[in-house]
């Protein structure tokens, strides 16, 4: 348990380090700077995959692109179709809450108030 503390530590101190480093390298060139904070991401993961759990992230984004896989995804077709459907429903939905404050509000102002 503590070893993988000790590699967890170490790894967010790469990644502060690379910022450190970024900011200080102020007067080099974009490219650069950019590089040394992708490198110190890329010796963080390594070292964070190193720990236990590391390991249990990783196997999780190894299952979760098993399962991507086995999606089936909607053609193009049934995407049209699709929104076609909610850009339908929204605007019936629309029109009905529409009338439904134009009827509260004629309610209100004439009945209850007595203004209309």
């Amino acid at each position: 348990m503590l070893p993988d503390k000790v590699k967890l530590l170490a790894s967010g101190l790469a990644v502060v380090g690379a910022i450190a480093l970024f900011y200080m390298l102020g007067d080099s060139s974009v490219l650069l700077r950019a590089l040394v904070v992708v490198v110190g991401v890329i010796v963080a993961a390594g070292i964070a995959l190193t720990s236990e759990p590391g390991r249990v992230v990783w196997q999780f984004a190894l299952a979760t692109r098993t399962e991507v896989r086995k999606v089936v995804w909607p053609t193009r077709r049934e995407t049209a179709q699709s929104t076609m459907i909610v850009i339908v429903m929204v605007l019936v939905v629309g029109i009905y809450l529409w009338l439904l404050d134009a009827f509260s509000f004629w309610a209100v102002y004439d009945l209850v108030l007595g203004l209309g």
